[in-house]
C-alpha cells in the first residue's frame, strides 16, 4: 500500500515486480506467497468482535485481490504469472494444485500463492511455511518493513538490538514476533532457513538470494 493508509500503490507493485523480473532472469524459480493486511486483516476484525472463521475466510479473500495485481505489474514487466489460490474462485486464478504449480515453476513462471492454506485459524506466515516445503524451496525469504530480526520493535524502540542469525528455538523462547509458531515450528520440524529482510530497500531481494548477509537468518 506505499504510503496510502489502505490499498494498492501501483508504483509500490511495480517496484516489487521489476526486482521480481530481475530476480528470475537469474535462472532462480520464485514461487510468492502473498499476504492481504493492505485490504483486511482477519485477526484485527476478530479482535474487534468478528467470528474468527468469517473475518480470516475475508482475509484470505484479500490476499487473492493483491495476487491479481501483482500479476497485473509482473505481466506489465513481462513476466510470465500465474496465481494459485487455495480457495477456489476459477474466473480469477487456477486452484492450487502442487504438481501444477511445480510444472509451472520448471517451465520459468513466476507463481503467486494466494488464499492463505484455505482455511481459518492459520496466517499467511504458516501457508508460506507449508507451500515452501510442498515446492521443496531452498528458503524462505520473509520480506518485511525492517531490516531484520530485532529484540524488540525498532520502531518504537531505539535501543533494540538487531540480530545477524537465530534458530528456530530462539525465535520460539524469546516469543520474537517476526512469524508465528506454527509456522516457525512447521520450519524447525523441515529444517527450512528463513531469512528476514526489509523489502523496502531496492535491490535486497536481489542480495538475499545471491547469498549476501543481510536482514537476520534462521536456522538449525
Amino acid at each position: 500500500m506505499g504510503d496510502q493508509g489502505y490499498g494498492i500503490d501501483r508504483a509500490v507493485a511495480g517496484r516489487i515486480a521489476k526486482e521480481i523480473r530481475d530476480i528470475q532472469a537469474l535462472g532462480v524459480e520464485l514461487a510468492i506467497v502473498i499476504g492481504g493486511g493492505n485490504i483486511f486483516r482477519g485477526v484485527a476484525a476478530s479482535a474487534s468482535g468478528m467470528d474468527r472463521a468469517q473475518a480470516d475466510y475475508m482475509g484470505m479473500i484479500a490476499t487473492v485481490i493483491n495476487a491479481l495485481a501483482l500479476q497485473d505489474a509482473l505481466e506489465d514487466e513481462g513476466v510470465v504469472t500465474r496465481v494459485l489460490t487455495a480457495i477456489e474462485m476459477r474466473s480469477v486464478a487456477e486452484p492450487f494444485i502442487r504438481r501444477r504449480a511445480l510444472r509451472h515453476l520448471e517451465k520459468g513462471r513466476v507463481v503467486v500463492f494466494a488464499g492463505g492454506t484455505g482455511n481459518p485459524y492459520f496466517t499467511t506466515d504458516t501457508a508460506a511455511a507449508l507451500r515452501a516445503m510442498e515446492m521443496k524451496a531452498e528458503v524462505i525469504l520473509k520480506a518485511t518493513k525492517v531490516d531484520g530480526i530485532y529484540s524488540a520493535d525498532p520502531v518504537t524502540n531505539p535501543g533494540a538490538t538487531k540480530f545477524d542469525a537465530l534458530s528456530y528455538m530462539d525465535v520460539l523462547d524469546r516469543g520474537l514476533r517476526v512469524m508465528d509458531a506454527t509456522a516457525i515450528s512447521l520450519c524447525m520440524d523441515n529444517r527450512m532457513r528463513i531469512i528476514v529482510f526489509n523489502l523496502l530497500r531496492p535491490g535486497n531481494m536481489r542480495r538475499a538470494i545471491l547469498g549476501e548477509a543481510i536482514g537476520t537468518t534462521v536456522g538449525a
